[in-house]
């Protein structure tokens, strides 16, 4: 076989044989394969697409291409979480901990950003010391002694994903249905994991902008998931504006623990998180209704347990073991702090959310190459939501900037993202759009 054989077959709009793949993913994995092939075939796949048979053999063969990981020894379920990516969306940060605080254990295998969307790993890598990337041993101890690890891709789980990933960021491949399931489920099957909860982001923000396409991706994802063991149920949550109040790395690892505190919940964000924790407790029938699943999550909230799980989890891993003491002594703070204000005064009508996060791209918060340095400072505090009241005394939001340049830039494009109406609008609609479970 030949690797330039199986992408022109693909790009003639052919379906590839279960043999084929695997022997491309096999050479993905050892280097024997180019980037610039892997660019060539993601790109067919995108113009193309694949059969769910396809999809399937893609799953499976970038799954066994490392580890798959085995919790047996644990006397609980599994459980994971997995977002198609949004701006702002940090509610990784606050579910493994609440649900480890409920007892179950989770083994959260996250990436980094992906176009315009930011990455739970490049949140986690504003933390000093805080390790992303540990061997297995040391993934499966923390899970075990803490009830939940976030951490990224090891060499070991997944290695054709974490190639494959990075090529698409960079080659305007990302919005494929059948890429994406593969890359989702390829590292949550290598997890090991017995339950899963897909967040199915929809909105100008999200990969998958209309509905029906959302809804699609989530039935693929749920058709191959439960075929390969792993029960797994979707929610298609809205992205049409920044979810929370923070975007950029460091600032929206401090929204995180300020709602682990219960300090300035965000309508939205605790709407979208309690939805998805809620799932879980109900899959693994630690809880029978929607009702039981939230006052559980509450206790733990409130009791501050979840929060002393989440301070567990950066100790085990590396970082400061007084951090959600001391967060703004170990954050990285930008040199430039300042509000942005409309030209006008109005209600918040709509945002042009994908354009805020290529907006922090601009301040160097987000990628453009695979190995760019990021500035885990960067981005926007106290953001604007749809339905609120801005003027010269309340902003859109402030900017965390390290250049002037860079400032008077983002400023001019937040200005721009947000649409301004004179007529107080309607309360708005729910974060929360369809449940699917098959």
């Amino acid at each position: 076989m030949f690797p330039q054989e199986i992408i022109r077959k693909k790009r003639n709009k052919k379906s590839l044989s279960e043999e084929e793949i695997n022997f491309f993913i096999k050479g993905v994995t050892s280097g024997e394969i180019t980037d610039g092939q892997t660019a060539a075939l993601t790109m067919a796949i995108f113009l193309n697409g694949m059969t769910d048979k396809e999809t399937t053999c893609l799953t499976k063969a970038m799954r066994d291409s490392g580890d798959v990981l085995d919790w047996s020894f644990l006397d609980g379920a599994v459980v994971d979480k997995h977002s198609t990516g949004g701006v702002g969306d940090k509610v990784s940060l606050m579910l493994a901990p609440m649900l480890a605080a409920c007892g179950l254990y989770v083994p959260m295998i996250s990436g980094r950003g992906l176009g315009h969307t930011g990455g739970t790993l490049d949140k986690f890598d504003s933390i000093p010391g805080y390790q992303t990337t540990p061997d297995n041993k040391t993934f499966q101890k923390v899970v075990k002694e803490v009830g939940c690890a976030i951490i990224g891709q090891t060499g070991n789980l997944a290695p054709a994903d974490k190639k494959i990933y990075a090529i698409r960021d960079v080659c305007g491949t990302v919005e494929s249905i059948p890429l994406i399931t593969a890359s989702i489920l390829s590292k949550k099957l290598a997890a090991g994991l017995d339950y899963l909860v897909m967040d199915l982001k929809c909105g100008n923000a999200a990969f998958m902008e209309k509905r029906k396409d959302a809804q699609a991706l989530a039935k693929l994802i749920i058709k191959t998931a439960n075929a390969a063991g792993t029960k797994t149920t979707a929610i298609i949550t809205d992205m049409n504006q920044v979810l929370g109040r923070t975007v950029g790395n460091a600032l929206e690892v401090q929204e995180a623990v300020d709602f682990l505190k219960n300090k300035r919940l965000d309508i939205r964000l605790y709407e979208v998180t309690f939805a998805l924790c809620a799932e879980l407790l109900i899959s693994t029938k630690l809880c029978k209704t929607s009702k039981e699943a939230r006052n559980k999550l509450e206790k733990v909230l409130k009791s501050g347990q979840a929060l002393e799980k989440f301070q567990q989890m950066v100790t085990a891993l590396g970082g400061p073991k007084d951090f959600i003491q001391n967060t703004e002594k170990y954050l990285p703070q930008a040199k430039i702090i300042r509000p942005i204000f409309a030209k006008g005064e109005g209600y918040v009508k709509a945002m042009e959310t994908r354009n805020i996060g290529l907006s922090l791209i601009g301040l160097k918060g987000g990628r453009i190459h695979p190995d760019q340095k990021l500035d885990y400072a960067t981005g926007f505090s106290d953001f604007c939501q749809i339905g609120d009241y801005v003027s010269k005394d309340k902003p859109l939001a402030y900017v965390h900037a390290q250049t002037e340049a860079d400032a008077l830039r983002a400023e001019a494009e937040i200005r721009a993202a947000v649409k301004l109406d004179d007529k107080e609008l309607k309360a708005p609609h729910s974060a929360i759009i369809k449940k699917i479970k098959e």
